[in-house]
C-alpha cells in the first residue's frame, strides 16, 4: 500500500517490524541522556579530581613554558621534551577523557541497547534534498523540538540563576581574598555550581526518554492491513497453507491404508467405525494401526476383505477404540479385558483356517468398561 495515515495505523508495531527498523538503523534515541551523563561525568570528575587536574595543568604550562638554552639548540632534545609534556597531559586529562567514552557508549542503553547497522551508512542522495530538510523543520516534529529546546533552557537558566543568587555572598566575598584562596574558592564555586546545574537536567531526562520510546513505537504503528500481510508472509497463505493440511492428511491416509493388510483384526461398528488392531510378539498390548469412520471405515473394511484379515463386529469396543486409543500407539489399559476377548476369538480363527474343526463363533456383547464408551464421556 502506498503511505497511509497516523489515524489509519492503530495496531502495535510487531516484533518483525521492530527487528526491521533496527537493521535500517531506526531505533529510539534520546540526545539529552547522552548529553546528561557527558556533563554528569565532567562535573564529578572536576568534583572529585579538579584539584589535581589543576595542579598537573599547572605544572605542565610552566615547563613548557620555560626556556633552556640547550634545549633549544638540540632539535633531538625538544622532541623528548615535547613527548614528556604531551604523556603527562594524557595521564593527567585520560581518566577523564576514558569516563566521557564509557558515558557516551553507555547511554544508548537507556533506550535499548547497542545497534549496529550498516545500510545508514549507504549515500543517499535524498538526504541532500533541501526541500525535505526544510520540511522536517517546518513539521510537528520540528515543532515538538522548538518547544523541548525552549522549555529544557528555561529550567537549566532558572537553576542556574537560582544557584548564583543563593551563592552571591560567596561571589562577592572572593574580591576581598588573595589570588590563591580565590582561585580555590572559586573553583569550589563553579563545581557546585556546575554540579547542580548538571543534576537539574534529570528532569529533562526524566520526561524526554518515556517521550522518545512512545514517538518511536508510535511511528512504527501498523494497520490493520500491514498485520495481515506481514501475518501471510510469516506464515504463509491460509489457502496454501489448507492445500498443504490436506496434502498430509491424505499422504497419512494412505500410510495407514497401507498397514492395514497386516492387521491381525479389524474391529467394526458395523458400518460407521473401523478398527485395524495387531499383536506382533515382544509388545506388551496391541497397536492401532488404522482407524476411521464413515467412508474410511468403508475403506479400511474393503482393503482388509481383500487381505483376509478377520472382521469383529463389536459396536462398543469399535467406539471406544476409536475414541480412545491413538494411531500407532497401544490400546488403553481399561480395553485389555475386551481386546483380548478378540484376540482369543482371532487365534480360534486362525487355528480353524489351518486345522479344521469346530466352526469359532465371534464373541456377543465383550464388555467394555462404561467410563470408556463415547456416550458417557460426552454425557
Amino acid at each position: 500500500m502506498a503511505e497511509e495515515s497516523d489515524v489509519e495505523r492503530t495496531e502495535p508495531a510487531s516484533s518483525r517490524r521492530i527487528s526491521q527498523a533496527r537493521e535500517d538503523g531506526q531505533v529510539p534515541r534520546s540526545k539529552e541522556v547522552g548529553a546528561f551523563l557527558l556533563l554528569l561525568v565532567s562535573a564529578v570528575a572536576f568534583w572529585t579530581v579538579g584539584g589535581w587536574m589543576m595542579r598537573r595543568t599547572t605544572d605542565i604550562m610552566k615547563r613548557g613554558l620555560t626556556f633552556d638554552g640547550q634545549v633549544l639548540r638540540d632539535p633531538d632534545l625538544m622532541l623528548a621534551r615535547l613527548f614528556d609534556i604531551s604523556l603527562d597531559a594524557l595521564i593527567s586529562f585520560g581518566p577523564l577523557i576514558l569516563a566521557l567514552v564509557v558515558a557516551a557508549l553507555a547511554s544508548p542503553f537507556f533506550l535499548g541497547s547497542w545497534n549496529v547497522s550498516t545500510k545508514v551508512l549507504m549515500p543517499d542522495i535524498t538526504r541532500l534534498n533541501p526541500l525535505k530538510g526544510l520540511t522536517r523543520i517546518i513539521s510537528w516534529s520540528g515543532l515538538q523540538e522548538l518547544v523541548k529546546s525552549v522549555a529544557k533552557a528555561s529550567l537549566i537558566g532558572g537553576v542556574a540563576v537560582c544557584v548564583l543568587w543563593s551563592e552571591r555572598g560567596e561571589i562577592l566575598s572572593l574580591l576581598g581574598q588573595t589570588v590563591d584562596d580565590g582561585l580555590a574558592n572559586a573553583g569550589h564555586l563553579i563545581n557546585y555550581s556546575f554540579l547542580v546545574i548538571v543534576l537539574s537536567m534529570v528532569i529533562i531526562v526524566a520526561l524526554d526518554v518515556p517521550f522518545q520510546l512512545w514517538q518511536y513505537y508510535e511511528k512504527l504503528k501498523m494497520s490493520k492491513e500491514e498485520v495481515k500481510r506481514e501475518n501471510k508472509e510469516m506464515e504463509g497463505n491460509p489457502e496454501v497453507k489448507g492445500r498443504i493440511r490436506s496434502l498430509q492428511r491424505e499422504a497419512a491416509r494412505r500410510r495407514m491404508m497401507s498397514a492395514v493388510p497386516a492387521a491381525d483384526v479389524i474391529v467394526t461398528n458395523p458400518t460407521h467405525f473401523a478398527v485395524a488392531l495387531a499383536y506382533k510378539n515382544g509388545m506388551r498390548a496391541p497397536k492401532v494401526i488404522a482407524k476411521g469412520m464413515g467412508e474410511i471405515a468403508q475403506k479400511i473394511r474393503s482393503i482388509g476383505a481383500e487381505h483376509g484379515v478377520p472382521l469383529l463386529e463389536a459396536p462398543p469396543l469399535a467406539r471406544a477404540l476409536y475414541r480412545h486409543a491413538e494411531l500407532d500407539q497401544e490400546i488403553p489399559s481399561p480395553l485389555y479385558a475386551a481386546v483380548a476377548e478378540v484376540l482369543a476369538y482371532v487365534y480360534q480363527l486362525s487355528q480353524w483356517r489351518r486345522q479344521g474343526g469346530n466352526y469359532p463363533f465371534p464373541p456377543r456383547d465383550i464388555p467394555v468398561p462404561a467410563k470408556m464408551l463415547p456416550e458417557v464421556v460426552n454425557g
